[in-house]
């Protein structure tokens, strides 16, 4: 590491990969379940050639939520449909991306993400995010960092935006080495969906 495009709750992802709690600071008692609002989240990543080219891509089908714990910390999960990653215009990359000696959608059709419990403060002031990823068949625990919020209201007026970049080789995605350097960029904008009027 839904809307456009959900996966279903039953899929089960995280990518991903900007995600801590996102309720409203000031909402003494936040939904304790709360989607992704599509219309401003976005998944994406990109790679290096070793010519220092970049490839970009996303994941136009996801699915994501923010859970709050009663004592107030909150856990993402976020999913990534792999069969659905675009790679820029390029049909043929696109087809690369998804096929057997990259993301190989077939046989691991999903990228999840679940992090660990953190607090609100988190998404506010920016920091470490660390949280277990599943990509390609593998589990790992890594580490996003959460830019400081550039709101009042982090997740509802303006995107939560997080970063990270994890080892190909840690995840047996080895095809092209030739040409691709080890390290994948995640970025992830989330906001989460409009609360219903009271």
């Amino acid at each position: 590491m839904a809307v456009t495009g959900s996966l279903g709750r039953d899929l089960l992802l995280c990518a991903a990969l900007a995600l801590p709690g996102l309720a409203s600071a000031d909402s003494a008692q936040p939904a304790p379940v709360q989607g992704f609002d599509p219309a401003h989240t976005r998944f994406g990543f990109e790679l290096r050639t070793r010519w220092g080219q970049k490839v970009a891509g996303d994941f136009p089908r996801y699915e994501g939520e923010v859970e709050t714990l009663p004592d107030g910390r909150r856990t993402v999960r976020i999913r990534l449909a792999t069969g659905a990653v675009r790679v820029g215009d390029s049909e043929r990359h696109t087809r690369l991306a998804r096929g057997p000696r990259f993301f190989d959608a077939e046989r691991y059709p999903l990228i999840e993400f679940v992090s660990e419990p953190h607090p609100y403060a988190l998404v506010q002031d920016g920091g470490r995010l660390r949280g277990k990823l599943t990509m390609h068949g593998v589990s790992r625990i890594e580490t996003f960092v959460i830019d400081p919020a550039g709101c009042a209201r982090p997740g509802r007026d303006c995107d939560v935006v997080a970063r990270g970049s994890v080892s190909r080789a840690d995840y047996g995605l080895d095809g092209w080495q030739f040409a691709l350097l080890d390290r994948v960029r995640f970025t992830l904008r989330v906001r989460l969906r409009p609360e219903p009027p009271p």
